[in-house]
């Protein structure tokens, strides 16, 4: 490609070739993100590929057609029975608003936070824990909220987390059961994971419940034991790899088994690298092979953004379904 259309390219559609893997998001919209620039990418499952420009307008022009249709129909059935016709749908529209109204007044606060590992920056969107977190903002409402921090900034998630916390039990009604709990989820990679579980501890302290932990390829830090998960924690889960220099936590446990349900922990071998890793420095790839790997695998990222998605709605996977979806 000249300078001239690299340059054209960029400027108007981006020209790299390193994406994320594709992702649909609760409306159907299907996309991918490039690892060079962070720009999100129209794609088409259909046709296995990104949508161009001609696509899109392609499609743009057949829904103007579309709506034009619409509208010549909507204006015959109003001058056919224009009367009965408004009425019914004022009055649909506002029985919409007030259930919508009362559905967002139900919904339940959460916190998700995030931790990266090794030296990595919290807004580097190479790495899947800095990708999960900007989809999960992107496709949940106003809710949720979502945080990413550094392995090392603990003291700050642990002030943001008890913030929140108080914001909301400031703002809460009277009666508990007027208004549903607030839930908070914590996950991680490498020492971002081990993160997760001493972070988890000094929320215990301020009793103060996570509702899931999760751990990918978890290494613990400072001597500290990133393997039993304190009672305040209602669900966790492990991912790990067992190759390499550095290999997460084989298995967690229960500090208190009636209080906490541990939905497994789940064993992956890289035999070949994913096709994501590209993106990430030589070194990384070639000394820390496997635990590289795991961060990259979109298999496993799939299955973190599931557990994650499933307990922003009223159901929530069991360990049973966690383990079917990964021997798929």
């Amino acid at each position: 490609m000249s300078s001239l259309k690299w340059v054209l390219g960029y400027l108007f559609d981006c020209v790299h070739r390193h994406t994320t893997w594709p992702r649909r998001d609760r409306s159907g919209f299907a996309y991918v993100c490039c690892l060079d620039c962070g720009r999100e990418l129209p794609y088409s499952l259909e046709r296995m590929r990104l949508v161009t420009r001609e696509d899109r307008n392609r499609k743009t022009r057949g829904a103007r057609s579309a709506v034009a249709a619409s509208l010549l129909l909507i204006s015959a059935l109003s001058l056919f029975n224009s009367g009965v016709a408004l009425a019914d749908t004022l009055r649909h529209s506002g029985d919409q608003a007030q259930n919508a109204g009362l559905t967002r007044g139900k919904a339940r606060p959460i916190l998700v936070i995030g931790f990266v590992g090794g030296f990595v920056h919290s807004d580097d969107v190479r790495h899947s824990e800095v990708q999960l977190a900007r989809h999960l903002q992107a496709i949940c409402g106003d809710h949720v909220e979502v945080k990413v921090f550094k392995n090392r900034q603990t003291e700050q998630a642990h002030k943001a987390i008890v913030e929140w916390f108080n914001s909301l039990s400031d703002s809460a009604p009277a009666a508990p059961e007027e208004g549903p709990k607030p839930r908070i989820i914590l996950f991680g990679h490498s020492w971002g994971a081990s993160a997760v579980v001493y972070l988890a501890r000094e929320l215990d302290r301020d009793s103060i419940s996570i509702a899931l932990t999760i751990q990918v390829d978890s290494v613990r830090k400072n001597g500290q034991d990133d393997s039993i998960i304190p009672a305040n924690v209602a669900e966790a889960v492990n991912f790990y790899q067992s190759k390499g220099l550095i290999h997460g936590r084989a298995r967690i446990m229960a500090a208190d088994s009636s209080r906490t349900t541990i939905l497994g922990n789940f064993h992956f071998n890289y035999q070949e690298e994913p096709t994501e890793c590209r993106a990430y420095p030589w070194y990384d790839r070639a000394f820390f092979k496997g635990h590289t790997s795991i961060e990259c695998d979109p298999h496993v990222w799939s299955e973190v953004e599931t557990l994650i998605e499933k307990r922003l709605s009223p159901f929530q996977a069991t360990q049973t379904e966690v383990a079917a979806a990964l021997q798929k």
